[in-house]
């Protein structure tokens, strides 16, 4: 598989414990360009103690893209304090040259229609049109979350009739156990955003994985990403696969453990 590496992009998830700027130059040294953005590092803050005026200067200094932040949640509960939490970040995406938005559901045992989902991605989108921004549509694969498929995420924002796109996670992916059943036929490759990339290998049953559990690829990763990947290729997907391992070991990497585990997972993904 020859993935053009330019598709390539780096969640900051990765590097939890590096600045922002040590984290642009790691990228910079593996010779590439994208990154997402985060507003739940340990900061709280999309740019740590950055302001925008620093934070662009880096991005142009180290030529660095920022495809995404992560994340607006819950987006489909879309009350007055969401709307403002949407706003807000929306705001500061147009300010530093984010290209899009992530949106989470709910994620806490609740369920919430998708009359009601549909309705808050109707909301949304006039604000995402007001600054310019893309909006990425991440359904989440836990049991207890209120969106997990990728297929019915897109037929909602179908018939929302809004500009946003899927953001595909392998992790979510494999979570959900319909997935299998309903991706190959019904999945709109033309309409996926982004993808992330992670992998696990804990064999523990399916429905007991955590965010803890995610690292990076392997040959025993039961998430079977690579495969996952080559699927997508095989259906003409053409856009960016992000890497968003999620583990509370990853706080304990420096920067050449990072590289070394990036490089391994790009390995795996072009042989």
């Amino acid at each position: 598989m020859a993935i053009d590496p330019t598709r390539f992009c780096i969640n900051r998830k990765i590097a939890p414990a590096l600045s922002i700027e040590a984290f642009f130059q790691l990228v910079q040294r593996l010779g590439l360009s994208k990154v997402e953005l985060r507003n739940d590092m340990s900061s709280g803050k999309v740019t740590d103690d950055l302001s925008v005026t620093q934070l662009r200067a880096l991005t142009d200094k180290y030529h660095i893209e920022i495809e995404t932040i992560n994340a607006l949640y819950p987006f489909n509960r879309a009350d007055d304090a969401l709307l403002a939490k949407a706003e807000a970040l929306l705001k500061e995406a147009k300010a530093i040259g984010a290209k899009a938005l992530v949106m989470c559901p709910l994620n806490e045992g609740i369920a919430i229609a998708p009359e009601q989902t549909l309705a808050a991605m109707q909301k949304l989108a006039p604000l995402f049109a007001e600054y310019g921004i893309q909006g990425y549509v991440e359904p989440l694969g836990f049991p207890v979350s209120s969106l997990r498929s990728a297929v019915q995420t897109q037929k909602l924002i179908k018939q929302a009739g809004v500009p946003f796109k899927l953001l595909l996670d392998t992790f979510h992916h494999h979570l959900y156990e319909n997935a299998e059943q309903e991706f190959p036929q019904e999945i709109d490759v033309n309409q996926i955003g982004l993808v992330h990339l992670s992998g696990v290998e804990d064999t523990r049953p399916t429905e007991q994985l955590t965010d803890e559990e995610r690292i990076m690829l392997s040959d025993s990763d039961v998430l079977n990403s690579v495969a996952q990947v080559k699927r997508l290729e095989m259906l003409g997907y053409k856009g960016i696969y992000a890497f968003e391992p999620f583990s509370s070991e990853l706080e304990k990497w420096g920067a050449k453990e990072i590289e070394r585990e990036i490089r391994r997972s790009i390995e795996l993904l072009q042989a």
